[in-house]
Formats: structure tokens, C-alpha cells, sequence
């Protein structure tokens, strides 16, 4: 099945997010141990198409708890850095 995960960063997160990011990137090089596959991820940016505000993953798992543990675990979740995080199963229709 696959998962949507929309993440937005809470006010001010940027010099974190930029801290921390090395560390995301690692994390997400083997999502495996967590029985998920990223089918596509990328930072969401404001309106000027640079400055990252969230984060956005297209994740094919097992089941939602997977998703969850997945998601606890990034190095941006420890860092404080998402305001507020959604997880919603998603059906492919096109693509």
C-alpha cells in the first residue's frame, strides 16, 4: 500500500532543518530496516520555489504502523523540526 506523508515545518525550522540535513539524508539512503520503500521524496518550498517549509514522501509499505515508525525515526522528527505531520493512505490512479 502506499503512504503520503506531508510534513510542515514549524516557524523559524529553516538553520535546523539546514543542521540536521546530512543526517535526514543518510536516514533516508535505507529505509529497508523499517520494511518501507520511498517511491519519491523531496523538501515542499515556499512560493519562491527555494526556501524548503516541510517535506513530502510517497511511501510504499506494509501497512500504516510501518509508516509511522519510519517517520519517528528521521533524524528531522528528533530534531523538532515538523510542526504538524500528516499520514494518509493514497491510491494511484496515474503515474
Amino acid at each position: 500500500m502506499l503512504f503520503a506523508i506531508h510534513a510542515v515545518d514549524r516557524a523559524g525550522a529553516l538553520p535546523t532543518r539546514l543542521a540536521n540535513y546530512d543526517a535526514h539524508k543518510a536516514f533516508l539512503s535505507d529505509p529497508s530496516r523499517f520494511g518501507v520503500k520511498i517511491v519519491m521524496s523531496g523538501p515542499l518550498v515556499s512560493d519562491d520555489g527555494q526556501t524548503m517549509i516541510g517535506s513530502l514522501f510517497l511511501i510504499e509499505a506494509p501497512g500504516r504502523s510501518e509508516v509511522e515508525a519510519f517517520n519517528r525515526a528521521d533524524p528531522f522528527a528528533a530534531a523538532g523540526i515538523w510542526d504538524k505531520v500528516t499520514i494518509t493512505g493514497f491510491l494511484r490512479r496515474q503515474g
